[in-house]
């Protein structure tokens, strides 16, 4: 029977010296969906997808790598952070937990770089920060990301994974959603290009806003993409519903995505977009 391991962050693997190179005894993970047990290496080789084509969950700046040119990636507003406006029982703990689970401040990662030569603003969420849920701080970096991407005429590439807005601060993290709109509106009337990348799982106050308003939207294979979650939507319908729903599969056959890229060539494919749509080099 295969063990199942404990994955440390990257970023306390490199704090503390740690080789990623295969070793003996190395950090395994079991696949959920074929089950097979692999190496950290071999998924490092294979961006972090199994030999079956499951897409594994990938920190914020593991995805940074992995999709931008080397040494382009430029940070922007790294110090904006989560605060506690409603005083709510517990939530300072779990933001200090997140903020060491994560090595991040908050849910999101906010800055500019090239893709295969192609200037963007990007922004890539963290499913290792209370996956990637949506406080007002978050919302704070992706508007200003956008605003910054509307005065200097640049594209913006999303990558989103989210289980919705953050129920410790309420309404204020319910307003980042037309909050976000905004921004994205502003952004599109000056006829600059939006595109975002759904990963798994996409949900909640985030697929409401900002990460379906893309000009283009992408989805990997096999995330789970929708607002309220599958049981809510059978006792509210009183339906049984498709065994794909709200998967990037349904999405995409219903006509809520444009394409399904696998991890492997997303690269490659948003820099043509880019290209297409007169991005700059």
């Amino acid at each position: 029977m295969a063990l199942r391991f404990t994955r440390k962050p990257e970023n306390e693997l490199e704090k503390e010296g740690r080789s990623l190179e295969p070793h003996a005894g190395e950090t395994e993970y079991v696949c959920p969906n074929c089950h097979r047990t692999l190496p950290e290496t071999t998924l490092d080789d294979n961006q972090w997808v199994c030999s079956c084509g499951h897409h594994f969950r990938i920190s914020a700046r593991r995805r940074i790598r992995m999709l931008t040119d080397e040494g382009s990636f430029s940070e922007l507003f790294a110090s904006i952070e989560s605060t506690d406006p409603l005083s709510f029982p517990g939530y300072q703990e779990k933001l200090e937990k997140a903020r060491k689970a994560s090595g991040e401040k908050e849910s999101v990662v906010t800055g500019t770089a090239r893709i295969d030569g192609m200037e963007a603003a990007i922004f890539v969420m963290s499913p290792e920060f209370m996956m990637g849920s949506m406080g007002a701080a978050t919302g704070e970096k992706i508007t200003l990301l956008f605003e910054y991407a509307t005065e200097r005429g640049l594209p913006v590439v999303g990558w989103t994974v989210s289980g919705g807005a953050r129920m410790q601060e309420g309404l204020m993290s319910l307003m980042q959603m037309a909050k976000t709109s905004g921004a994205v509106k502003r952004h599109s009337d000056r006829g600059l290009l939006y595109i975002t990348v759904l990963t798994d799982p996409t949900t909640g106050g985030v697929t409401a806003s900002f990460a379906m308003e893309g000009d283009i939207i992408v989805a990997e294979p096999g995330a789970t993409v929708g607002f309220a979650g599958r049981r809510v939507v059978e006792q509210t319908t009183m339906e049984s519903l498709p065994r794909d729903f709200q998967t990037s599969e349904f999405i995409l056959a219903h006509g809520f995505a444009d394409i399904i890229t696998p991890r492997g060539d997303e690269k490659r494919m948003i820099a043509e977009l880019l290209r297409f749509h007169g991005g700059q080099a």
